[in-house]
């Protein structure tokens, strides 16, 4: 027999229905307990707002697509790490709060260090002012700890809180574009060949990849750089001569993540009880396809020049392009890099393993 509903009862049905979805998300449990951001502009999400730099970004166009406006984050919208912390079930896009605006009770999903124009060296970004050195979030980490030692009030619930955590760390691109390939403010590209450079910065992330690990951190995710030789503000910076993209800056950013994939290996190997993964910011061939990949969607001159002009107005479509401004992209970009890194079966993009798998380890 066939069961006839009428219109109130279907409309009744649907609203029981959403209700439900809506309890569910409300209820649902992360994957992890907390998720700890370290890097540089990519990741930022707030903590240079207040700092003497021309690296922030707190006014519009910045933050045109996302729900509180300019936030601090260098996008129209949201970063891979606000995607990456709602696919590892947070439900707040704030979840995650500036270690500048971290008080009280809201550190305990976990707190965002990230500053623009950092780098693992510590004189990295001092041309365009104030900054957070990746040594100093590491030293801000450390308070956070012992903010959560008096929050919880037992040491050892939280060194197995920090044990769970994911720690994800995206960092290094500054240390070649505001350091290395900036000679008349900085010595490094005088004192190291491309090659050597690339084995001292590893060397140097290295040891603070270890001090994070001797501060409780076991689970970690970290980024290679991306083709810093191919954002619209480094091909008009240095031309191409001829080619697609900058590649020196290129063949610096390979340099470097030729080496990262080896310590991966090597910190897995001594470091038995931590897992660490690598993996990949570009995105696919394929994905690049349908995306503007060749300028930027705001006018930029803010900033050192790669940022968008304060209150200008963007494209259109920004959900056509990869880049936002200069050097940053857009939320439609971001998304598609934090999922590759979240579910990715290819060792190309996640290797030995993706972030999804990397939280239940």
């Amino acid at each position: 027999m066939e069961l006839k509903l009428k219109p109130l009862e279907l409309v009744a049905i649907s609203v029981l229905l959403a209700l439900s979805s809506l309890l569910s998300k409300a209820n649902a449990v992360p994957q992890v307990p907390c998720y700890f951001i370290f890097g540089d502009s990519l990741s930022d999400n707030g903590n240079n707002n207040n700092l003497p730099t021309l690296a922030k970004v707190n006014y519009l166009p910045y933050g045109i697509d996302f729900p509180q406006g300019p936030t601090g984050r260098f996008s129209n919208g949201r970063t891979a790490q606000d995607f990456i912390v709602e696919l590892l079930g947070f439900q707040d896009q704030q979840s995650m709060p500036p270690f500048a605006r971290s008080t009280g009770r809201n550190i305990t999903n976990g707190v965002n260090y990230a500053s623009g124009s950092a780098g693992i060296r510590f004189e990295t970004g001092r041309n365009l002012g104030a900054r957070i050195p990746f040594d100093l979030q590491i030293f801000y980490h450390k308070i956070i700890i012992l903010r959560l030692r008096l929050l919880m009030q037992n040491n050892s619930a939280t060194n197995s809180l920090l044990n769970r955590c994911i720690y994800s760390v995206q960092i290094g691109s500054n240390d070649y574009i505001n350091n290395y390939f900036k000679p008349e403010s900085y010595d490094t590209s005088r004192r190291f060949t491309l090659s050597e450079y690339a084995t001292a910065l590893i060397q140097q992330l290295s040891d603070q990849l270890k001090r994070l690990y001797n501060s409780g951190a076991r689970k970690f995710a970290v980024y290679g750089l991306g083709l810093i030789g191919c954002t619209p503000f480094t091909i008009s910076e240095y031309g191409t001569n001829g080619s697609l993209c900058v590649d020196r800056l290129n063949e610096a950013a390979t340099l470097f993540n030729d080496r990262l994939r080896p310590l991966i290996d090597q910190l897995n190997n001594n470091l038995t009880d931590a897992k660490f993964t690598y993996l990949n910011p570009t995105g696919s061939e394929a994905d690049l396809a349908t995306f503007v990949t060749n300028s930027s969607c705001c006018t930029i001159g803010g900033g050192g020049g790669e940022l968008c002009l304060r209150n200008s107005q963007p494209c259109g479509r920004p959900r056509r392009y990869v880049f936002w401004d200069g050097v940053h992209t857009t939320e439609a970009w971001n998304e598609i890099v934090a999922r590759s890194a979240y579910d990715s079966d290819s060792p190309l993009q996640a290797s030995p393993f993706n972030i999804q798998r990397l939280a239940t380890l």
